[in-house]
Order: structure tokens, then sequence, then C-alpha cells
């Protein structure tokens, strides 16, 4: 065994975090040895599945719906499940209750802060900010509310926006962490830049929540949006929440007012009059199957302090990166994260110019990470389930594909 697959088992072994990933369910490596289990690294586009959350479902669909019928929306607090699980996910984005609700994809939500914080904004502030490089949808969205609301779109990379904002800035949307490269913007200084500007900032939080501490309420954040299906581990397709910190509440006026999110949704009058606080965020009925999965996954989290779990993703992309400079052949990736731990998400993207075939042949091997067009290879570090035996190993693995499809011997 080599001395780094030795210092990966010691490094197991002091985790703070070990016993959290016994409650997944999961085929991952447990020791240098079992090289026919899978490293799952990637947990930044479908998080793993929490090992109570089939009989959790079953519940739900056999007796809650099966039994209880539509008693459940009282009985069994389906009503009520977009603000708890709401509350739920506060302290992992560093907010109070009352400030999320769950629901919708998280496209839907951007599309609500980004319209709402135009709103917000004012009259005289015509012009939308968006960083250049985030995920595509959110471009769209942003262009759509744009035209929606008569405003210029300005698409320019996180650090252009502090010179960029101006009295006719509106809004700013921003990503907390490029999906692609894994770069950390640094939200504080950002935030603080478009309040000075008299701007709304609207952050996606879809590649942080459940990484890296946020503090929506601390930096006085005005709106954010995020998945849940990522580090929070809700599985596919699981709703999106959206934040409106709870002083603009009572302003938040939603372009997609609906009957979930009046204030009086049984009383079916004609004229819309929006619900108090973080519940003018609701639209239509909530999808209970997802949302209650969703509900269950979060359990995991119950004694887990965002703050170790941050500490663990450092130590562990930092061993990754160390292991890759051992195993892989010299000049054969460049890594595109940050190496400060300032500027650095919980993800590895490491460019290589067959990276897709790269891909296909570690997942063959049971690596499992995934291939962003048109030439990198994205590893996520989810620290709940992740220990250093398995970073070791993927980084191994991956030295001796590169090694053998540059035809040189493997170590």
């Amino acid at each position: 065994m080599s001395e780094r697959a030795l210092r990966a088992e010691k490094l197991d072994a002091e985790d703070e975090l070990a016993g959290v990933r016994e409650r997944f369910a999961l085929d991952t490596v447990s020791d240098h040895a079992a090289d026919a289990a899978v490293v799952y690294l990637d947990g930044n586009s479908l998080g793993a599945l929490p090992a109570h959350v089939p009989g959790r479902v079953q519940d739900v669909v056999r007796r809650q719906w099966g039994e209880l019928r539509i008693r459940s929306w009282d009985e069994s607090g389906w009503w009520t499940a977009p603000e708890r699980i709401g509350d739920r996910i506060a302290p992992l984005v560093g907010a109070a209750a009352g400030q999320i609700v769950v629901g919708d994809s998280t496209s839907v939500n951007v599309f609500k802060a980004l319209v709402g914080a135009v709103r917000l904004a004012g009259e005289g502030r015509d012009e939308i900010l968006v960083d250049a490089t985030t995920f595509p949808t959110d471009g769209y969205i942003a262009g759509s509310a744009a035209r929606l609301t008569g405003c210029t779109l300005r698409p320019l990379t996180p650090a252009e926006v502090p010179a960029a904002l101006g009295d006719r800035t509106a809004a700013v949307l921003l990503n907390h962490v490029d999906y692609r490269t894994g770069r950390l913007h640094d939200l504080p200084s950002l935030t603080a830049a478009i309040h000075a500007a008299g701007a709304v900032s609207v952050w996606d939080l879809c590649h942080s929540a459940g990484a890296l501490p946020v503090g929506l309420d601390e930096h006085g954040v005005d709106l954010a949006v995020g998945c849940t299906y990522k580090y929070l581990n809700g599985g596919p397709g699981a709703p999106a929440y959206l934040y409106v910190r709870r002083d603009l509440q009572d302003r938040f006026d939603s372009p997609l007012p609906g009957w979930n999110s009046h204030a009086e949704p049984f009383g079916m009058s004609p004229a819309y009059e929006p619900a108090p606080g973080a519940l003018r965020g609701r639209v239509g009925t909530p999808d209970i199957l997802s949302m209650l999965a969703l509900e269950a996954a979060l359990e995991v989290w119950e004694g887990v302090p965002v703050a170790a779990v941050r500490a663990k993703s450092l130590a562990l992309t930092d061993f990754f990166l160390e292991c890759v400079e051992a195993y892989v052949p010299a000049g054969r990736v460049e890594c595109v994260t940050p190496s400060a731990h300032e500027e650095r998400g919980s993800q590895i993207a490491l460019r290589c110019s067959d990276a897709g075939d790269v891909m296909k042949r570690l997942i063959e091997r049971g690596v499992v990470g995934d291939f962003r067009h048109p030439d990198v290879l994205r590893f996520g570090f989810t620290p709940l389930y992740v220990g250093f035996a398995d970073v070791e190993r993927a980084a191994r693995v991956l030295g001796e594909v590169l090694a053998e499809a540059a035809g040189t011997a493997v170590f």
C-alpha cells in the first residue's frame, strides 16, 4: 500500500464527519483494498441517496396518499411543507427561520427573484447585470426578465461587476460558485458593492448550499435561490427554494402570483392579495412527493455543523490535488479551479483535451465524476459521504487512465 493510501486511511480514521457517511445508501470505497466499490464524485450534480428516504417515501405514498388521501393536507402537514422545509434549509445557508419557501424549480425561482428584484429597485433603474459565466439557464431567464421589465441586460464576469454598478442598476444576478470551474465568488464584498449602488442582489446558491457557509443574513443578501438535489441530497428534480430577506418581504412583488401565495388561498377571490412573509414566494400546489422526500433527506444534516463540512471539503480537495500531482503524467491535465481556499468551492475541475473519453473510462472503473463540454473533467466532493480513501483512489485511477491513453507505463 502506498504512502498516500496509508495517509488517506489515517485521515479517514480521524474524520470528524466519518459517522455521517453511514446515513447514506452508498457503495463507496471504505479502504484502499476495496477497488471493486464505486467512488462517487458527482454529488455536485446529484447527491447520494440518504438511507432512510425510501422508507419515508413509501409511507408518504402508501399511508399518507393511499389511506389518508386528501386528509393529509392537514393531518400529514402537506399544506405547510414549503415553509417548514424552508426552515430546515435556512441554517445551512445562514438564514433565520421564516425567510425561505421551498417549491418550483431553480429556474422558476430565478425568474421570480429577478423580476421581484427589479420591482424592489424602483423607478429610474433599468439595467440588470448578470454573471456572464453563469449556468446557461440563469442567463436565459435573465434575458426574459429584462425583456419583461423593460431593462437592459449586461452580462459581465463577477470581477467586472463592482466597476459596472451605477444609478441605473436595478438588480444583479450572480452565482456563488461557478458550476464549471468551482470558483467561489466573494459574496460579502459583491453584495456590499451592489447595496452601495442602491441595487438589489440575487444569488444562485446551487453549488454552495450544503458545501460551505453562505451567511445570507450576516451579509445582508436580498434574494437567493438554490436547488436541493446536489449537496442537499434531495433527489432527482427535487424542488428548489427561494430566500427573501425578512425586511423586504412585505414589498416583494412576485411576477408569478398564485392561489398558494394568496392571503386567503381558499377564499377563491378574483383579486390577488399576497400572503405575508416568505409565503408570497409560493405559486401553485406543491409537489408533495418530491417535497417530502427532500424533507426526509435533510435529516442527515442533524448535528452536522456547516463549518466542519467546509473544513473537510477543503481538506479533501487539497488532498485530491496533491494526489493528482503525484499520480497523473506531467502536463496531461490543467487545474482550472483556484488553489486559494477563499476562491474554491467543493469541486475540482481539470482541463483535459480528451475529457469526454477519459470520464467514460473513469466511470467504467468505478470513479464517477462528470464531463463538461468541451474539455473539463469535474469532480464534486461531498464531505458528508466522501472520504480520503475515495479521493486517493480516484486520483490513482485517473492517473492510470491517462497514462494508458498516452501509451506510457501504468504505475
